[in-house]
């Protein structure tokens, strides 16, 4: 782990010069449901339309990368209508890792992007220096307000967030699941088929077979 220290936003910019790989592995493997958050708007299939970030500069295309520990799918979200992504840092690892994709963003529009995960008005800068320091950060009881630093690239840091506990496991709805295929297959680079088969094997998967997962990339398949 990294020992440097990002800079926290301030007003005149909103954001900052230094910058962070931020590392999806859940819905926001996909680049579309990415820019839902960057620049404001409402994915498909999601009950909510997003603010964006204060700094909407662009953001290079994400690189693959793979974190340790497992993805599973817990919580009931009211946006998607089912479960939704969690990593679990310290439990046996997939065959494949965890695939994710990294975001290189400002400290600022990471930020802003914790606060719309935690349905909160973006504005307020986080300080990273502790998930840096110890490899993971307790900010809060809530669902994604964990910090968890995941190694290093091109000199900046890669950082995510998840849970501080396991949440109950809870199957994910068709959209939901749908995007977090296609970010799979678009982000990083894994066959429809390796996909499927990765998700169908995930914790909280529930009923969704690796047939019923593949066929969700064509656009009538809605039903779990």
């Amino acid at each position: 782990m990294g020992t440097g220290v990002i800079r926290v936003a301030d007003e005149s910019t909103g954001g900052c010069m230094d910058r962070l790989w931020y590392a999806a592995y859940g819905s926001n493997l996909h680049r579309p449901r990415f820019d839902c958050y960057l620049i404001g708007g409402r994915p498909p299939g999601a009950e909510r339309v997003y603010p964006g970030c204060r700094d909407r500069s662009p953001v290079p295309p994400p690189r693959a990368l793979t974190l340790p520990g497992e993805m599973y799918f817990g919580w009931h979200s009211q946006v998607w209508g089912g479960g939704i992504s969690f990593l679990d840092p310290d439990a046996p690892a997939d065959p494949l890792g965890t695939p994710a994709v990294g975001y290189l963003v400002t400290g600022g529009q990471f930020a802003d992007i914790v606060a719309q995960e935690m349905r909160a008005e973006p504005g307020e800068p986080i300080d990273v220096a502790p998930a840096l320091r110890y490899g993971r950060h307790r900010r809060g009881p809530g669902r994604y307000e964990t910090l968890l630093h995941c190694g290093d690239l091109d000199g900046h840091p890669i950082l995510t967030f998840t849970s501080d506990r396991r949440i109950e496991e809870s199957p994910p709805s068709a959209a939901y699941l749908r995007t977090v295929l296609n970010g799979l297959v678009d982000g990083h680079g894994l066959s429809p088929a390796t996909a499927a088969d990765y998700l169908s094997r995930r914790p909280g998967i529930g009923r969704w077979s690796t047939s019923r997962i593949a066929a969700l990339l064509t656009p009538d398949a809605d039903k779990p």
